[in-house]
């Protein structure tokens, strides 16, 4: 598991340098990657199915109890034949459909490393470790919907993307460290298997879900997939259609088994998840870009597989399971199909498309087969994943169920309905515009003989995901180890009995009454589009999700520029005193809430600490009182050098001899600043305003003090500076204690702040030359003689 991992990182960084070489055809030697998960999967299916989990375990960082610890179980199978099955085909798809151009060798990493991150989270056993792959998914994401960063509506598609799924991985991470804190352990198998409760844990699952619904498009956060299909075609049919989007459902599905006795877990889940197929289902019927209709469709379904992953008992793993495969391999055939229709025709208008179902009969067969397992066909897989779906929903008694069931046959009319609608508007004819609610006007058709074909590489892998859908729709028992590996998550589960037919029973009639009601819907869908434009305009928009997340980020810069420009006046003493009393305000109200025991505290050691500390005591208050800068940059350089002399007095003539030359240095640097400013300060601010400012700076220097002598007075270990003093002559061969901190012990810190202050300084240097006058160009020389020389 780590070595493929690994080979996905390897290619994901050497592949951009030999794009140049190989061209589009990389992507057939970044293939390696998902095909080498393949043969993970098909290597340790056998033992996996078995009962038998793999594990690795590799220390990453041991000090924090942190580890690379991936576990290869049933539900982590079944995600790897769509993140490295479905990937295998999209690379190669994306071998013949990218163009060679500069941002082949962006998208050829960006996609490899997607995969490496994707393989990453469904193998993960750690909750840092998922959260980490979690959020490498979000960002190559990111970079992938905004690939084409000429263009406004990548760039803010991409945005909207970031935010919606970064807000919810934030919130993911609180929820995990929270239930990992009160299950004592972070492996992910261990909490699973002893899950906690009461005390936090509620809170903590609802922070978990709110990264799975925004990860995986739910009501209300769905808006931002449909604006993600500004990514290039093969994108769109690998991160969300297969993979990413599939993460929610994959965190879901994987808590599920421990959590779904809370009461709230699958009224909550449910509700939301058929709240997302109906209205993914109704907005797919208005779209006329057929990539903008398939995302819709994506959200639809996703709602679907969130319903049946939150049900919570065997058989619903088990329809879990074959619904994950039954969209996986539909909904990206149908995406790469859109791109080869698009490559080909170059629009994916359906009102422009008519008849291209002659020029590419192989396309247009594959496609129909990819859309009709969709819409949940029989001899399809998914009829056989609807029908396992509602068997599992009407094995449950109650009202809850029976409403359940009733959404996700409305859901399933929905989905044939736009099923049907896609390959229509794709390959059908569409020669009677007059009476063809999805035809345009003639004179915008585009012309079926002036299209070509889309090729063998294009063609090939949507043949080869259908063909899996008709295989294991006519002999679904092929599935039955992999659902029922699922499926033993819960405790009494029965091995599954995949079957084609069931006999007459209320599933089949419900998913023949689905089917019949789809058909209808799409016969009459002139009149449906004209009441969902009513629907439309009557809603209000405060229940519109696209307008709700416009409004809201609106709002919230409206709220930020507001904070700015209330917070950030300009004043460095404001900027200075709101930081000290921040500091010193509430750490010395818990000192004096619990009271600080000083007697034992020895504040002189000689009368000349007394004298020194006294010279320095005046020198500060000259500096403040001062009118002059000169005067106040003396006396501020007095107060330094009294430290150091107090340094002297203590013992550490080494600290004294850098306080003495940082001073120094620190003065030559105000003097010279000095010659660019007045030479006295500006008439003083209002009493009130010096008032405060006192005030703030004496609670400052008390909390200070005070601090300081409490935490000297309450020692009860060895300092740390006996264990410096022990191990610097032995271990750094030295005798400055000092040196030794500062180059041995902390040498990484110490390099650290060394290159701050050089890129600091280069930053400035780099302003300073911006911003100097450019020198006024010299004359050019000329052998016209100067007319002040020429007598008159």
């Amino acid at each position: 598991m780590l070595a493929v991992l690994l080979l996905h990182a390897a290619l994901a960084a050497a592949t951009p340098a030999l794009s140049r070489r190989l061209g589009p055809k990389v992507f057939l030697l970044a293939a390696l990657a998902p095909l080498a998960g393949v043969v993970l999967l098909v290597t340790a299916a056998p033992q996996v199915l078995a009962g038998e989990a793999l594990r690795t375990v590799v220390p990453w960082i041991p000090g924090l109890d942190l580890w690379v610890a991936l576990r290869l179980d049933a539900l982590a199978l079944l995600m790897l034949v769509l993140v490295s099955g479905v990937g295998f085909a999209i690379f190669v798809y994306t071998a013949w459909y990218a163009a060679d151009d500069a941002k082949l060798a962006r998208m050829v990493w960006m996609l490899t490393a997607f995969a490496g991150a994707m393989f990453g989270l469904v193998l993960a056993d750690d909750v840092i470790l998922l959260y980490v792959f979690w959020e490498l998914t979000t960002v190559t994401s990111y970079l992938l919907v905004g690939l084409d960063d000429e263009e406004e509506t990548s760039r803010r598609s991409a945005q909207q993307a970031l935010l919606v799924t970064v807000l919810g991985g934030l919130s993911m991470l609180l929820g995990l460290i929270a239930l990992a804190q009160a299950a004592g352990t972070s492996r992910i198998s261990e909490i699973l298997a002893d899950p906690p409760s009461g005390g936090v844990v509620p809170v903590a699952l609802l922070l978990v879900l709110l990264g799975a619904v925004t990860k995986s498009a739910q009501v209300p956060f769905h808006p931002w997939l449909p604006a993600a299909m500004a990514a290039p075609t093969p994108v769109s049919a690998y991160l969300h259609a297969a993979a990413m989007v599939k993460a929610g459902i994959y965190l879901v599905a994987r808590f599920s088994p421990a959590f779904t006795d809370v009461g709230w877990w699958r009224p909550l889940l449910v509700t939301v998840g058929v709240a997302t197929m109906v209205v993914g289902g109704w907005r797919a019927l208005r779209q006329h870009d057929l990539k903008r209709l398939l995302a819709f469709s994506t959200v639809s379904q996703l709602g679907f597989l969130m319903a049946v992953a939150a049900w919570g008992t065997p058989e619903a793993a088990v329809a879990l399971a074959v619904l994950l495969l039954a969209h996986g391999f539909a909904k990206s055939a149908l995406f790469l199909t859109v791109g080869a229709v698009d490559h080909a025709a170059h629009s994916r208008d359906l009102r422009r498309l008519s008849g291209l179902r002659r020029r590419m009969p192989v396309l247009a067969t594959a496609a129909a087969v990819a859309a009709l397992s969709m819409g949940g066909v029989p001899l399809l897989l998914g009829f056989v994943a609807k029908e396992a779906v509602l068997a599992a929903v009407l094995g449950t008694e109650g009202v809850f169920p029976a409403a359940a069931a009733t959404g996700l046959v409305v859901g399933s009319a929905l989905t044939l309905a736009y099923s049907l609608r896609f390959w229509w508007g794709a390959f059908g004819d569409k020669d009677l515009p007059d009476q063809d609610p999805d035809a345009a006007p003639a004179s915008g058709t585009v012309d079926p003989d002036a299209v070509h074909g889309p090729g063998t590489g294009l063609v090939a892998p949507v043949v080869a995901l259908s063909a899996v859908s008709v295989l294991l729709g006519v002999v679904p028992s092929l599935a039955d180890d992999l659902a029922s590996g699922v499926s033993a998550a819960y405790p009494g589960a029965e091995p599954a009995h995949l079957a084609l037919w069931h006999g007459i029973n209320l599933e089949l009639v419900l998913s023949l009454t689905a089917l019949a009601a789809g058909a209808a819907l799409f016969a009459v869908r002139a009149g449906f589009a004209g009441a969902q434009e009513r629907f439309a305009r009557a809603v209000p928009a405060a229940l519109d999700a696209d307008r709700g997340y416009a409004g809201t980020v609106r709002v919230v810069d409206r709220l930020a520029d507001d904070v700015t420009g209330r917070t950030q006046s300009g004043s460095l003493p404001v900027y200075l005193g709101v930081i000290a009393t921040t500091a010193a305000v509430p750490p010395g109200a818990a000192l004096l809430w619990y009271g600080v025991d000083l007697s034992g505290t020895v504040l002189v050691d000689t009368p000349l600490q007394l004298g020194v500390g006294a010279l320095v005591a005046a020198a500060a208050v000259g500096a403040a009182r001062a009118r002059g800068r000169l005067t106040a940059v003396l006396l501020l350089g007095a107060v330094g050098y009294g430290v150091a002399l107090l340094y002297v007095l203590q013992g550490g003539p080494d600290l004294a001899l850098t306080q003495f030359l940082v001073e120094t240095l620190s003065l030559v640097v105000f003097l010279l600043v000095l010659r660019l400013l007045p030479r006295r300060f500006p008439p003083s601010v209002h009493r009130r305003a010096q008032v405060v400012r006192a005030a703030v700076a004496t609670a400052v220097g008390v909390f200070v003090t005070v601090a300081t002598l409490a935490a000297t007075s309450v020692r009860t270990r060895p300092g740390v500076s006996e264990e410096l003093l022990a191990r610097s002559a032995p271990e750094a061969a030295g005798k400055n204690v000092v040196n030794v901190i500062l180059v041995d012990f902390r040498g990484l810190d110490t390099l650290g702040e060394v290159t701050v202050v050089l890129t600091a300084a280069l930053g400035i240097a780099a302003l300073v030359l911006t911003a100097r006058p450019p020198r006024p160009a010299r004359p050019e020389p000329s052998d016209e003689p100067d007319p002040a020389e020429v007598p008159r």
